[in-house]
């Protein structure tokens, strides 16, 4: 696929600076996310999210204002990505929200692909379309190629853009109401204790594309 990188219109950085993590989170549902990695465009729409509110949430990496070699991405400026590893196998990918050293970020769980499908399933050594190519935070990233070295990357260009508009059909992003989002608790983070409950994990009704529920 040929794309004009000059022409496309990512999300401004308004977007991620704002204050409210959780209903950035939310907002994020239907906008479509892309990587430009070895020269192949990969991506689609966003269908799952989790928030992460900083300091004040146990289930945060950030919490309590903890500052190490790898959540000084969190204290950054919104706008930019977050990639650790999981379990040192998985990669995940987290966008940084709000203003400079306010540690929030949001977990992409899943997308729809809707860009390079073919890639996707070489890159997941999958022969058919089906949710298992990118549902689920680790699932996605390999997907997208994303890998650690990738973290703190800007979402508005070069490697990965985050837009309101499909690349290749010009279709504009889905806003959804509420009652077409399932809130529910975010998944593995039995340690964070009361904050293990609250219902920060938001997926689109009736998207085959999500994770399995939790």
């Amino acid at each position: 696929m040929k794309i004009d990188e000059k022409n496309i219109k990512t999300l401004p950085v308004s977007f991620y600076t704002r204050k409210d993590v959780v209903q950035i989170s939310q907002e994020l549902l239907g906008k479509y996310f892309y990587s430009h990695i070895n020269g192949e465009w990969t991506g689609g729409i966003i269908v799952e999210t989790e928030a992460y509110h900083g300091a004040n949430d146990k289930a945060c990496h950030a919490y309590p204002n903890k500052r190490t070699k790898r959540t000084e991405t969190l204290y950054q400026e919104g706008g930019i990505a977050y990639v650790y590893l999981c379990y040192g196998i998985h990669s995940m990918l987290n966008i940084v929200t709000n203003e400079k050293e306010v540690a929030d970020a949001i977990l992409i769980r899943a997308i729809e692909p809707t860009t390079g499908i073919e890639i996707i399933k070489r890159r997941r050594k999958m022969t058919t379309v089906k949710p298992q190519l990118t549902a689920g935070p680790g699932c996605l990233t390999k997907a997208l190629a994303i890998t650690c070295e990738h973290d703190r990357f800007s979402l508005a260009g070069s490697t990965f853009y985050l837009t309101d508009h499909c690349l290749e059909s010009q279709t504009s992003s889905i806003e959804y109401k509420s009652q077409q989002i399932i809130a529910s608790p975010r998944v593995g983070i039995d340690y964070a204790e009361e904050h293990a409950l609250l219902p920060w994990r938001f997926r689109i009704k009736n998207n085959r594309w999500t994770s399995k529920a939790k």
